[in-house]
């Protein structure tokens, strides 16, 4: 027996229940991993919730999550290239990212194609704090816009996961940052990880604030909050210039008219999907390697802004929703 949190109905924090469960020995193409930390993305919020990432009912009871690092305990029939022992963490599945969960656990098995053998530099809080989000990071940057030296980016919720990774990696290309942020104390911590200016989104309009330090508009704004930031982002990017929506966290963006990109300036907008990335097991592996030298070098940064016992994931599902925590947050099994 092992411990799990699971969830038998769709709801707020409450729903998570710390309980035994079986797992069986890992089968063929299976390694089974001793899970020592359990990365929190806000698509585990939305699994909970019954939210907008649901592409078909989910069949309860359910462990939700899509990202840990651990230490392989065994391996299953045709496992080649992991071994007991071997310090790994993962990703998603094979599927939507979101898809086929089950992180929330001390053990699970999980194909050894997904798994990552990590490096002497990278720890495994470390690796189960950027997976996905330094996949969507890289994805952004390496796939949709490459920042280059001389432009100006507008990075969204700059002190969250995603938004801090993309600032320190944008700074180290030479770019002027220009991050988004809800407190004084998240502003400290974006400047603190390559942010050049800071906005209160809470007190000021981020429209304003973003054209008077930039008056021609930013090169692209990436924006992992949608319904709340989409279509005001618009008139923060200069001519030819591009807005990339990579997450919901307020909910889908609205429709908009193509015509009103050519009215703002000749824009373009992308929506990646992480699956676009992950699903392509040696494109991850590259970018996973890539990930982990600029962590290994210094020049990323990994903000782990709360760890909380896998046992208190109900706590640290309201602390994220309550946005008392910044950076990455991670359950430790």
């Amino acid at each position: 027996m092992t411990k799990a949190i699971r969830i038998y109905a769709n709801g707020g924090p409450e729903v998570m229940r710390f309980e035994d469960i079986v797992v069986s020995p890992p089968g063929a193409g299976e390694a089974r991993v001793r899970q020592t930390a359990v990365g929190i993305n806000f698509s585990d919020i939305n699994v909970r919730r019954g939210g907008f990432y649901i592409a078909k009912p989910l069949q309860f009871p359910v462990i939700i999550g899509n990202e840990a690092a651990g230490v392989v305990e065994s391996v299953g029939p045709g496992v080649t290239g992991i071994k007991p022992g071997d310090r790994v963490a993962y990703a998603g599945m094979r599927g939507e990212f979101f898809e086929q969960t089950g992180a929330y656990a001390e053990v699970r098995n999980v194909p050894a194609e997904r798994l990552l053998v990590l490096p002497a530099g990278v720890s495994e809080q470390q690796a189960a704090a950027m997976m996905v989000k330094g996949f969507t990071a890289s994805l952004i940057i390496n796939r949709v816009y490459r920042p280059k030296a001389g432009d100006t980016i507008l990075v969204h919720t700059a002190a969250g996961g995603v938004g801090n990774i993309l600032c320190q990696w944008c700074k180290h290309l030479g770019v002027t940052v220009i991050g988004t942020v809800g407190s004084a104390e998240k502003a400290q911590i974006a400047k603190a990880h390559g942010c050049d200016h800071t906005v209160l989104y809470r007190e000021v309009d981020f429209v304003p604030a973003v054209k008077a330090i930039v008056p021609q508009g930013v090169s692209a704004v990436y924006d992992g909050v949608g319904k709340d930031t989409f279509t005001a982002s618009l008139d923060c990017v200069r001519p030819f210039g591009m807005l990339v929506n990579y997450g919901n966290a307020s909910g889908h963006p609205p429709p908009i008219d193509l015509l009103h990109l050519a009215k703002r300036g000749s824009l373009s907008v992308c929506r990646p999907a992480l699956s676009s990335l992950t699903a392509d097991v040696p494109a991850m592996r590259a970018a996973a390697a890539e990930l982990f030298d600029l962590v290994a070098r210094g020049v990323l940064e990994i903000e782990i802004g709360g760890t909380y016992p896998l046992a208190d994931a109900v706590q640290a599902h309201r602390d994220i929703e309550a946005r008392k925590v910044a950076g990455s947050v991670l359950l430790l099994p």
